[in-house]
């Protein structure tokens, strides 16, 4: 189980310490192309929503890996599950049904994060 949760873990690590950083450095002109819902949500929340993704990220190395508060592994998969919950709704008020499916192989990804993580506990 443990090497599962590494390799999950890895795998949301980088993808969403890759998109937190982007929201949370880059400027709304450079994010449109990639994500045209940053012109219907005020720029202070996508920047909140990067800096969440990066500790998400975090959590979800960090306290297995030191063995402090190893809890925090799995409210960190929750989070960044719920952020995918969040994300298909946007997708889905917008009419982009089709790009959904992303959301919901990082929502399985990080529900099965949560789940091996409570092997630390």
């Amino acid at each position: 189980m443990h090497v599962a949760y590494w390799i999950i873990a890895a795998l949301l690590a980088v993808f969403y310490g890759f998109a937190g950083s982007k929201k949370l450095l880059e400027s709304q002109e450079r994010l449109r192309p990639m994500m045209g819902w940053v012109d219907q949500i005020p720029m202070p929340f996508v920047r909140v929503l990067g800096a969440l993704e990066i500790l998400g990220a975090l959590g979800l190395l960090l306290p297995p890996l030191t063995g402090i508060a190893v809890v925090l592994a799995v409210a960190a998969a929750v989070g960044l599950a719920l952020v995918q919950i969040g994300g298909m709704a946007l997708h889905i008020s917008r009419g982009e049904t089709q790009v959904i499916a992303l959301n919901v192989v990082f929502l399985a990804l990080a529900a099965v994060a949560a789940w091996l993580a409570t092997a630390w506990l």
